[in-house]
């Protein structure tokens, strides 16, 4: 499946909750699948940290240019283009096509850097929504997110209820615990204390050259990654074994070498190291520093309930969409308890709610990954939202 995406000029000024606004604005997408007649049977998937609008399919002439969810959505998929409209797109303050920290602030003439506006999950559901408007997609047959993405799909349910049929709402939590926004500081930590980072002004203006700060990414991305996996996942994968053990005889082969250690503080000893270390060179490669900041600091901010004294129950009264929520047993980061809390508070609420823990050796990743219980799953509930549709019922 090529694809290939679009981006949508917005000249009105988008409230924020901060109190600031952002006008003047691009939000990058991109839609797989055709609008039915009566354009109701649209998708809406939300993208989580290090994601983007691009989620399914190939770039024409780019290689190993999937899609990050390309297992979940296509012809045939368990999210099926042949049935559905499916829609992705890029959040406000991203790194991968909308308006971000690394474009030019109409109102100064300058690259916005860490004068970008902070911004919300409840901001980028403002802002999908008037995307959706500008598609003239009134109503979604459903909106979907793992992680973060979850977040924003549980939002679009209390802050837009009559625009959605279902909330599909897998590995997330309604909000983060203190050890996650700990794990968030840390990281944010180590990019703002690099040297390169510069006060968040590192990009190439006014023949200044770009400084981006490659070691406090690096260092973020191997925090995160840690928390994605399971225990089980890394000692399965990595376990003790030595770098030293896995060298190359050149044909690129592996061939057994001395398993002593090298004894030395600063290189690479364990398997594990030479992993974290790899996947945080390519993630400072690609990915913006201020972004990181933005994105976990909106994580920390979603907390639906914090209006209602902390009670969840009546954060969801306005929540008429049927649900349903997908937690996996290994994932640490956002646990089953957490998706059992939304469970409750909507039951609470007497609203149509399925759950399923699934039993699984992966961590939070899992969400991306193949399982056959959960692909069958999702595909079960958009089988039955697509004979809904087909048989003239909306929001079913």
């Amino acid at each position: 499946m090529l694809v290939s995406p679009s981006t949508m000029f917005f000249a009105d000024p988008l409230p924020l909750r901060s109190g600031a606004s952002i006008r003047a604005y691009d939000l990058r997408y991109e839609t797989y699948g055709t609008l039915n007649a009566d354009r109701s049977n649209a998708v809406l998937v939300l993208h989580a940290l290090n994601a983007s609008h691009h989620l399914a399919g190939l770039y024409a002439g780019q290689e190993q240019s999937d899609g990050w969810w390309d297992n979940m959505i296509g012809p045939g998929k368990p999210l099926d283009t042949d049935r559905f409209f499916v829609i992705g797109i890029n959040n406000l303050g991203s790194c991968f096509g909308s308006t971000g920290p690394m474009h030019v602030n109409p109102d100064t003439g300058r690259i916005y850097g860490s004068d970008f506006p902070v911004v919300t999950v409840e901001d980028w559901v403002d802002a999908q929504a008037r995307l959706l408007d500008a598609l003239q997609i009134q109503t979604l047959a459903a909106v979907m997110g793992g992680s973060l993405g979850g977040m924003q799909a549980l939002s679009w349910a209390v802050q837009y209820p009559d625009r959605i049929g279902h909330a599909l709402v897998i590995a997330s939590a309604p909000n983060l615990t203190a050890e996650n926004i700990a794990f968030n500081e840390v990281a944010r930590r180590a990019i703002v204390t690099d040297p390169d980072f510069s006060g968040g002004h590192f990009y190439a203006q006014g023949g200044r050259a770009e400084t981006k700060p490659k070691r406090g990414l690096r260092i973020a991305r191997m925090i995160g990654h840690i928390t994605y996996l399971s225990d089980d996942v890394m000692n399965e994968k990595f376990g003790r074994e030595l770098r030293s053990a896995l060298r190359s005889d050149g044909s690129g082969a592996p061939v057994p070498t001395a398993l002593d250690f090298r004894y030395t503080t600063q290189d690479v000893e364990f398997q594990i190291e030479s992993y974290l270390r790899y996947q945080g060179d390519k993630f400072a490669e690609y990915f913006d520093a201020n972004t990181y900041l933005l994105i976990t600091r909106a994580l920390d901010y979603f907390d639906p309930a914090r209006g209602f004294g902390g009670n969840l129950s009546q954060a969801l009264a306005r929540a008429t969409a049927k649900f349903l929520l997908v937690s996996f047993t290994t994932d640490w980061r956002f646990s089953p308890g957490r998706s059992r809390e939304i469970v409750k508070a909507l039951l609470d609420n007497r609203r149509d709610v399925s759950y399923a823990e699934i039993d699984a050796p992966h961590g939070h990743d899992a969400f991306l990954l193949d399982d056959p219980r959960y692909t069958q799953l999702i595909r079960s509930r958009f089988d039955r939202i697509a004979s809904a549709l087909e048989s003239g019922v909306h929001h079913e």
